[in-house]
């Protein structure tokens, strides 16, 4: 199946994007399968609402944009529009959920109408709104996963600590910290598809100075090395706003980490920005602005153009990086973890760097911001009440992000306090180390 284009493989536009829309809506409801009652209404993070909110947010959105706006209909469950609409109740409130039986209902009857509406309207004119729903519906598909993976990390680490369980010690040779020069040169940041979200518009050229970059992530065994050299007591490798971070939430080590030799050649992952940073000036480098990660992994300058992917412009395969299948390609297993970071050599970038999509998500060092010229899409609160310089961006893409999401321009952004089990990061340095 090729994802993000495969409409183009269809005689029908209509037809097409219907299809796309079962198939990431069959993926959705595969979260749900065999989930108990108190986890679908449980805030398990005080940064994020319940699966089952997200599960309704979903249908909310689509009827909202596609049978309300676009097609003029009225709202055929207004009991539901403060309960999930994104700004109508605090994310603690919205633990009272209808059932997950009733909120599927929902989403069958909404997706009905979706599938009628398609079929007579102009979806060449709305190509894009549709395109926007079906990365909305992903990256809420990514939500859901991280917040059931942060509840069995908290069940598997309490039935650790009760059995007194330890991972037998084993002595591996940390991965290389290999580096790569990036030279000096103008390049294109940026995505003017139909698929790109607004923040990652428009395209335009950037010139940096020569620079070296992390060829892999900072794994688990490389990152070991400084809880043990009492990275976290020691201040001077912190920033003021950081260390303060650090004693107000009393962290010592990564969210839920349990060191496991199998994962010592894995992506670290659940670190905030600020222990990214730490690490970073504990190892004498820094973090990655996010045009220096996105130069090191989109530019081929033997070609003189950016590439989609790391890769090229080929779509997303398993032989290329680790990211969430559509639930119904069967032929290509699900992998649902973190992998080794050199695990995928055809996923390499023009300038060699590995793991760059999927697997975890890569902090930079970079406030998210507007691009000149950055014009709001669908609604301005989806990018631009984020352009508050309190929120870093992230590139890259999880095990978790879905092939309609996955691509080097993407920009992800948290508070740099957020603790994300998905998120980890590679080093950069202005001078070869």
């Amino acid at each position: 199946m090729n994802y993000q284009n495969s409409l183009l493989n269809k005689s029908s536009l209509n037809e097409a994007i219907a299809h796309a829309f079962q198939q990431r809506r069959a993926t959705t409801l595969a979260l749900f399968e065999g989930i108990e009652e108190t986890t679908f209404c449980c805030q398990v993070h005080p940064d994020f609402s319940p699966v089952g909110w997200h599960l309704g947010h979903i249908a909310y959105t689509e009827s909202l944009w596609l049978l309300e706006r676009s097609a003029g209909l009225r709202c055929i469950f207004p009991q539901y529009r403060k309960l999930f609409a994104a700004d109508g109740l605090p994310k603690n409130e919205r633990v009272q959920l209808p059932t997950l039986e009733e909120i599927r209902y929902y989403l069958c009857v909404v997706r009905e109408e979706v599938l009628n509406y398609l079929k007579v309207a102009d979806v060449e004119q709305e190509e894009r709104l549709l395109r926007f729903l079906l990365q909305h519906e992903s990256q809420h598909n990514e939500t859901i996963t991280f917040i059931l993976e942060l509840l069995r990390s908290q069940e598997a680490k309490v039935r650790n600590q009760e059995s007194g369980e330890r991972s037998q010690e084993l002595i591996f040779p940390n991965h290389p910290s290999e580096m790569i020069q990036i030279p000096a040169g103008e390049f294109e940041i940026g995505n003017n598809s139909i698929d790109a979200l607004d923040n990652e518009q428009p395209v335009h050229r950037i010139h940096l100075e020569t620079y070296w970059i992390d060829k892999y992530p900072v794994t688990c065994g490389q990152y070991r090395a400084f809880i043990e050299a009492g990275g976290y007591q020691n201040s001077c490798w912190w920033l003021p706003s950081g260390w303060e971070w650090l004693q107000t939430e009393s962290v010592v080590q990564p969210l839920y980490w349990c060191y496991d030799p199998a994962w010592h050649h894995h992506p670290v992952c659940g670190v905030s920005w600020y222990e990214a940073e730490a690490y970073s000036r504990f190892v004498g480098k820094r973090l990655p602005t996010e045009a220096e990660w996105e130069k090191a992994v989109s530019w081929d300058a033997n070609a003189n153009r950016r590439r989609i992917y790391p890769w090229g412009d080929e779509k997303p395969t398993p032989k290329h990086c680790n990211f969430s299948i559509p639930h119904q390609d069967l032929a290509s297993p699900q992998i649902g973890k973190t992998t080794a970071v050199d695990a995928y050599p055809a996923g390499q970038s023009a300038y060699g760097l590995y793991d760059a999509l999927g697997n975890v998500w890569e902090w930079t060092a970079s406030w998210f911001d507007r691009y000149s010229g950055f014009q709001s899409y669908p609604y301005v609160g989806y990018s631009q009440v984020y352009f508050d310089q309190q929120h870093r961006v992230l590139k890259g893409g999880s095990w978790a992000t879905c092939p309609w999401s996955l691509r080097s321009s993407f920009r992800n952004w948290y508070h740099p306090t957020v603790r994300q089990l998905f998120a980890g990061f590679r080093c950069a340095s202005n001078h070869s180390l």
